[in-house]
């Protein structure tokens, strides 16, 4: 999102909504940039821009090359990159992350936040979620959640030189936490005369939480705050849930925020989260020494300046030379599965795999931003088999398809794959659309057979102009709870024989008019 010249007293949480968890974040002068993580998706890491810690748009992806995301084919759903770690030290760009499923930790640098990166320079250091912090004397301070397991000492710090990825020092044990479970994603920040580290603990679930402990050296020893953790929503009945896994920043006017990742489930217990854990927002203030944290609210005052967000476009035509940074694949993009050339306004998909239950797919999605959300395509499936899918992963996807003269409504749920509904469609070009919608927001009479409360939300297939669906189901099969993992829902083109033609997409909100 960019941000509009009205001023905004309030803003709305999430500031990046969608499966964006982990986020990173630095302020160069009036600019901040954010990064999250990407887990199996190429291409990795996308980076945002703002002025205002409000409005935020996508510049780009910072791992956007082969030769900075070697994924195995086979590559686990939600392995891949893990939590990024973003700052801007004598006049460059660094990023530190781990591929958990090639190579582990390394660091990529750039002179402009758009690219390009630099190849990545791999770190001996184990474990996951590093950062980088510098002291006045220019030493680089590495520190990295251990592994998890039964030699798990909680957060390390090592002091690296980052230009040629060497350990000049330690790792040493810095600070276990307060004795709950999963102590990671540390952040280290000089503040005046203390050092303070903040981590996640309790998991990155509904006990998550944000801790902080401080020292006069990197090397410690590590103190921890009087009062942790200093956020958490566990055991409420807030909306917003699973806080943790944050970053602090600065204004130019010094006010502190902090970003973090958060969810939004709803539906009955246990509740369900669809869209993944998403990037929040949350004012800091400090007393006596320590951070204090304000809860997180769905709305909230702005910060000082903020301007009305306005939404990104939500169509995209296909007219541009290369693919816009919001597209997304599982593992890669091989050049030969898609063109922007051959038939100028569409995107050609060619098929690499011949289904969505293995990995090999042609697959290009978008990140589902919106609980109630409306996504549509125009698709020319020639002789092929292709079609819009609702993607959590191979084991849990809802596909509508057309091939053969049919639409198809079809359901993988674990380890059970069926066609639910068909219906027969001309040759040539035919419109397909998925909505979601929540379970309270059916019109009376119109509910779903079987609709319950219980249900997230329900999604809805349809072809053509029609306006009954083809068929209507259930989304908690498409949602961390059921399908379990770090991701969340990716709805997208994909095509498994042949070659199929997309003359236009459209992702937005479902009471927002679209095509």
């Amino acid at each position: 999102m960019t941000s509009s010249p009205s001023e905004a007293s309030f803003y709305d949480n999430p500031v990046i909504p969608g499966f964006h968890p982990d986020p990173s974040v630095c302020r160069v002068g009036e600019d901040y940039y954010l990064v999250c993580s990407s887990f199996e998706y190429f291409p990795g890491v996308p980076i945002f821009h703002s002025r205002d810690l409000v409005g935020w748009r996508q510049i780009g992806n910072v791992l956007d090359r082969p030769s900075q995301l070697p994924l195995p084919a086979d590559a686990m759903a939600s392995d891949g990159i893990y939590a990024p770690t973003i700052r801007h030290h004598d006049g460059r760009f660094w990023l530190i992350t781990t591929n958990v499923s090639h190579g582990g930790n390394f660091i990529v640098t750039a002179e402009r936040p758009e690219g390009p990166w630099s190849d990545p320079v791999w770190i001996d250091l184990p474990g996951i979620d590093p950062d980088l912090a510098w002291d006045d004397d220019g030493n680089c301070w590495c520190s990295f959640a251990g592994a998890h397991g039964p030699d798990f000492h909680g957060v390390q710090i090592a002091r690296i030189d980052p230009e040629a990825g060497e350990v000049l020092e330690g790792p040493e044990p810095a600070w276990a936490g307060t004795g709950l479970q999963w102590p990671e994603a540390p952040h280290l920040y000089r503040v005046g005369e203390w050092w303070y580290l903040m981590i996640a603990e309790g998991g990155t679930e509904r006990g998550h939480t944000v801790a902080m402990a401080r020292a006069r050296s990197p090397r410690g020893p590590w103190e921890p705050a009087p009062v942790n953790p200093v956020l958490s929503h566990r055991s409420t009945s807030r909306p917003v849930q699973s806080t943790g896994h944050a970053d602090l920043v600065t204004t130019p006017g010094g006010e502190w925020w902090m970003v973090l990742l958060a969810t939004r489930p709803v539906g009955y217990s246990p509740k369900f989260h669809v869209l993944g854990r998403e990037t929040f927002l949350t004012p800091v203030q400090w007393e006596d020494g320590w951070p204090r944290v304000a809860p997180v609210d769905l709305r909230a005052p702005a910060p000082a300046g903020a301007r009305t967000p306005v939404a990104a476009p939500r169509r995209d035509d296909f007219d541009a030379p290369d693919l816009d940074p919001r597209w997304i694949s599982p593992r890669s993009r091989a050049d030969g599965s898609w063109s922007l050339a051959q038939r100028p306004g569409w995107l050609a998909l060619h098929a690499t795999g011949s289904t969505l239950d293995r990995p090999g797919c042609t697959f290009v999605g978008r990140r589902q931003q919106h609980v109630e959300s409306r996504t549509a395509v125009l698709l020319d499936p020639a002789a092929g088999r292709a079609g819009l899918s609702a993607r959590l992963d191979e084991g849990h996807h809802y596909d509508l398809e057309v091939a053969d003269g049919q639409a198809a409504v079809i359901a993988r749920i674990g380890p059970l794959r069926q066609v639910v509904a068909t219906r027969s469609v001309p040759p040539g070009p035919v419109t397909l659309a998925i909505t979601t919608r929540s379970a309270r927001r059916w019109p009376e009479g119109e509910e779903p057979a079987g609709l319950h409360v219980a249900a997230p939300d329900y999604l809805a297939f349809h072809v053509g102009e029609d306006p009954e669906p083809l068929a209507e189901l259930d989304g908690r099969y498409l949602s961390t709870e059921v399908a379990t993992g770090f991701t969340g829902r990716v709805i997208g083109m994909y095509v498994t024989e042949g070659t199929a033609w997309f003359d236009w997409f459209d992702h937005g909100p479902l009471d927002v008019a679209g095509p």
